[in-house]
């Protein structure tokens, strides 16, 4: 994790609280979750400094992962954007402030399949409070691109890397879809980038 990401998190966490008054949750609730995860309230955030960092740092397959999903004034995103796990490895997601989802790009959530062919599902609904957390164990090996419900048109996605695919056989590594929204592809495209220099150093 550099520094710039620990005094950003050091910020986060002294204006955490004047914040939150001041953020508008998101009306909107999805639920259901084909994967049977269910989200569950937590008095901590479950997370550590050491596995805050953001995409750049992807390394090698953990059997878990820790992502925060947090709101900071107009700025929505998960943190770090890209994890990996060993297959069967599990994610865990924590709402640091605001309202959000994470949700698979599936067509069971009316999306586009950027998720490896045959992979679960999975939608944690709207999490609207604090240290509230949703869990999805990943058991076929791919890329998986995700993103908050509300927030999605603002850039909020996220991806996981599970094993050690193959970069060329991911259909979430092709050109995003047509249908979406110009912000949408560009924040695709970055993720793309990412997984595909860190699948890169195992291929």
């Amino acid at each position: 994790m550099t520094n710039s990401l620990f005094t950003r998190r050091q910020v986060l966490q002294l204006t955490g609280g004047a914040a939150a008054v001041g953020l508008a949750g998101c009306t909107g609730n999805q639920s259901g979750d084909d994967s049977g995860s269910e989200p569950t309230t937590s008095a901590e955030s479950g997370h550590s400094e050491e596995e805050g960092g953001h995409s750049e740092g992807v390394g090698e397959p953990t059997d878990t992962a820790e992502v925060t999903m947090i709101t900071e004034g107009e700025d929505y995103h998960f943190e770090p954007h890209v994890v990996r796990v060993t297959v069967g490895g599990t994610v865990t997601w924590t709402n640091e402030n605001g309202s959000h989802s994470t949700t698979a790009y599936h067509p069971d959530n009316d999306q586009p399949q950027l998720v490896p062919d045959g992979a679960a599902s999975w939608n944690s609904g709207i999490l609207s409070e604090q240290g509230m957390t949703f869990e999805h164990t990943f058991e076929t090996e791919g890329v998986y691109h995700y993103y908050c419900t509300p927030h999605e048109s603002l850039g909020m996605i996220g991806s996981i890397i599970v094993g050690d695919p193959n970069p060329d056989e991911q259909v979430a590594l092709e050109e995003p879809p047509a249908d979406k929204s110009d912000q949408v592809r560009e924040k695709l495209k970055e993720l793309n980038t990412t997984i595909s220099e860190a699948l890169g150093d195992s291929h």
